[in-house]
């Protein structure tokens, strides 16, 4: 065959490969293009170096304090990446759809860390990381959200009935904490099974706040969408990534958290022996900032550039997520792999979640803030993280004749 056939043979095959080769050269450069957009999105995300540190730390058995500082570290990026991969995929699903991914992915991070923690039996841990998950966002992220937003403006405005619908949610919920405690009080001098009664209690009223966040995202996002003006407070996320690549990284991530929050939380006990602080207030002030770093950043930033309903959604509605959700969904696993998760929380930090719900409240109900009062909203939480700190874990703190006994009684 002449020179010229062979050549006529072998062009069809050239010309076939060349748009594959066009397809993956399209493909690597948008790869490459996203990572770098993904890995920028947030200031905090420079901490991913601790990552793989923390996991080898972890894997090769280090020192227990440098496995938990490391992967305590390592988690904050995480859940930036983790938040961001969230808007990304909410943002192609429409309102309804990327509101419920939101809304199940907002706290993605203190579940994951609680659900280790509690498959290790480490009931205090879940209990306190979850109401210290609900303080620092009612006062410490509200706080700085309001001092925020009252550097530019002498007074914020915000809309006063979704405030309020928030914050009314979040009575419920402390209620859900207190009636559990009382009852616990009051069959301490029965002959009645407690520990049984407080178990069914809790496992019935997780079932009920289930229904009542769902009624809540009902309302949210279908019923009552025009008070809550999603479109006047989109950002400009969910250009970065397809759904198919959000969604990837997302389970990639949850690996990551997955495997960081099991070391971190391994190593726990010897950081309380070493360390000398309390469980509670590693779960109470420390593990929250893990997961709510970025998270914190976000609504300050949002509410110094003056959207302070957007801040208010984020801190209040965090918070919200974490008492009527997570808690309850804690409550409910606990019940299938058979571990005494219940919503009896001890007695001082029942005190300490109403007073502080009841403070916000009161600053929120008018539909205004301004620096003042998020001076107050930071100094109760640093009273409450002072409290923590020199409380120990062998305290009962129980609601009960001693409990009042002591607190009313002579001091002499």
């Amino acid at each position: 065959m002449p020179p010229n056939g062979s050549a006529t043979e072998t062009t069809p095959l050239v010309a076939s490969q060349e748009p594959h080769q066009a397809r993956w050269k399209s493909l690597s450069q948008y790869a490459a293009r996203a990572t770098w957009q993904t890995l920028t999105s947030n200031y905090v995300n420079i901490f991913l170096v601790f990552v793989p540190l923390g996991i080898v730390a972890g894997a090769l058995h280090w020192n227990p304090t440098a496995v938990f500082v490391l992967n305590f570290i390592a988690i904050i990026p995480l859940a930036a990446l983790l938040s961001f991969a969230t808007e990304e995929l909410s943002a192609k699903l429409g309102q309804t759809l990327g509101g419920l991914l939101n809304a199940t992915f907002g706290n993605a991070v203190e579940l994951i860390v609680s659900i280790v923690a509690l498959k290790n039996g480490e009931i205090r841990i879940v209990q306190s990381s979850m109401l210290g998950s609900i303080l620092s966002n009612i006062l410490l992220v509200l706080g700085c959200c309001f001092l925020a937003g009252g550097i530019h403006q002498s007074e914020s405005k915000f809309n006063e009935t979704v405030a309020s619908t928030m914050s009314s949610l979040m009575a419920v919920a402390c209620a859900s904490l207190i009636i559990p405690a009382t009852l616990y009080a009051a069959l301490r001098s029965s002959k009645a099974e407690t520990d049984q009664h407080i178990l069914m209690l809790s496992h019935g009223t997780a079932v009920i706040m289930l229904i009542l966040y769902i009624l809540y995202l009902y309302f949210q996002l279908y019923s009552h969408t025009h008070l809550f003006d999603v479109k006047a407070q989109q950002t400009d996320e969910g250009q970065v990534l397809t759904p198919v690549a959000a969604g990837v990284a997302l389970v990639i991530i949850t690996i990551l958290v997955a495997v960081c929050a099991e070391y971190l939380v391994d190593s726990i006990d010897s950081i309380v022996e070493t360390a000398h602080i309390s469980k509670t207030f590693i779960g109470l002030i420390l593990l929250p900032i893990v997961g709510n770093a970025a998270e914190h950043v976000t609504a300050v930033i949002v509410a110094y550039k003056g959207k302070m309903d957007l801040a208010i959604n984020v801190a209040i509605g965090s918070s919200m997520q974490i008492a009527l959700f997570v808690t309850p969904f804690l409550v409910i696993l606990g019940w299938i792999v058979d571990k005494p998760m219940t919503l009896h929380f001890q007695g001082f930090e029942t005190v300490v979640f109403f007073l502080s719900v009841l403070v916000v409240n009161y600053l929120i109900q008018d539909g205004k803030s301004n620096y003042l009062e998020g001076a107050m909203c930071i100094g109760t939480y640093a009273i409450i993280a002072l409290a923590f700190y020199v409380y120990p874990d062998d305290a009962s703190g129980d609601l009960g004749g001693n409990f009042f006994k002591s607190f009313f009684g002579p001091h002499a």
